[in-house]
């Protein structure tokens, strides 16, 4: 079973309450607390010894991943992180001081962003260290664009460049909620989500809650230099483009728009944010299936990125 089959297996009969706005299935939770113009968010995700980090890994970098991947799923949702609680599970041999700098990089990222961390939990795991973060955060109840609302037609972007990440990028990425905001406060993004397991498979959760299609244009994805590097310096690498569509851990922003808004995002996104690029890589269909343009034509893409248990 993987990990998508074991959620479908869970999921279905959880229970709800009035609170709930959005439930699982999204990048976070939607709940309204009685805010008069705001929902809350609600996100937890985990990293762990041995699968996102090594024990060679700087303890700061392992921190601040910890919290980043959480606050990049408010970035998901164009919101504001607010507070988070972290469990740590450690051997009963563990290194205080490898723990204290754990939490150095956890609390730096937490300073930036105006998260305050507000207790949590720590317990004993026999074999490997690993964190549990839950962050809450508020969003705009006109401004919180799902994964489900994307329209035929709808230009396909993506933030920054993809691939090649685990040669540096999965430990010191930076969540992309300033560029979310604005996005969401000067367009009408009607789906967004983060790359977190690869283009190609989180297309597809796009895809399938808008109950839609799309096609890739081969070579408007943007390949990062380090994907390209690998590919060079190692032949069992993956072809770059391979990478940029598979590799996951990017955490770069995936998002959709009306056709007609694509070139005045693109110019006001350039005047905005000079350093980080935005590239259209696609459009939406009204057919279902996934397809990628390239050399060759068009043809359907069977790739999928990153998934847990595979």
């Amino acid at each position: 079973m993987k990990e998508f089959d074991l959620i479908n297996l869970l999921t279905p009969g959880l229970p709800h309450n009035a609170s709930v706005i959005v439930g699982a299935g999204d990048d976070c939770a939607v709940l309204d607390a009685g805010l008069p113009d705001r929902w809350q968010l609600f996100k937890t995700d985990a990293v762990v010894e041995g699968v996102h980090f090594t024990a060679e890994t700087p303890p700061e970098k392992i921190g601040h991943k910890a919290l980043a991947r959480c606050l990049s799923d408010i970035a998901a949702m164009a919101g504001t992180p607010t507070s988070a609680v972290i469990t740590i599970g450690l051997p009963k041999a563990f290194d205080a001081e490898r723990v204290r700098r754990v939490y150095d990089g956890l609390n730096a990222l937490a300073r930036r962003h105006g998260v305050a961390i507000v207790g949590g939990e720590t317990t004993t795991c026999p074999e490997r260290m690993f964190l549990s973060v839950a962050v809450l955060g508020t969003v705009a109840k006109d401004k919180c664009p799902l994964r489900s609302g994307a329209k035929a037609g709808d230009a396909i972007f993506v933030t920054g460049e993809l691939g090649g990440s685990l040669s540096a990028k999965h430990l010191d990425f930076e969540p992309r909620l300033e560029e979310a905001r604005w996005l969401a406060q000067h367009f009408h993004l009607h789906a967004l989500m983060d790359i977190s397991d690869g283009l190609a498979g989180d297309l597809r959760h796009i895809l399938n809650a808008s109950k839609v299609g799309a096609e890739l244009l081969a070579s408007a994805v943007p390949v990062s230099r380090a994907a390209k590097l690998q590919a060079k310096a190692e032949s069992s690498a993956k072809p770059p483009l391979l990478a940029a569509l598979t590799d996951g851990e990017d955490f770069e922003l995936l998002f959709t728009v009306a056709g007609r808004s694509a070139v005045p995002l693109l110019d006001a996104w350039k005047s905005k944010f000079s350093k980080v690029k935005l590239s259209c890589v696609g459009k939406i269909t009204a057919g279902p299936g996934l397809r990628l343009r390239d050399e060759r034509g068009l043809r359907e893409l069977t790739l999928h990125g990153y998934t847990h248990f595979a």
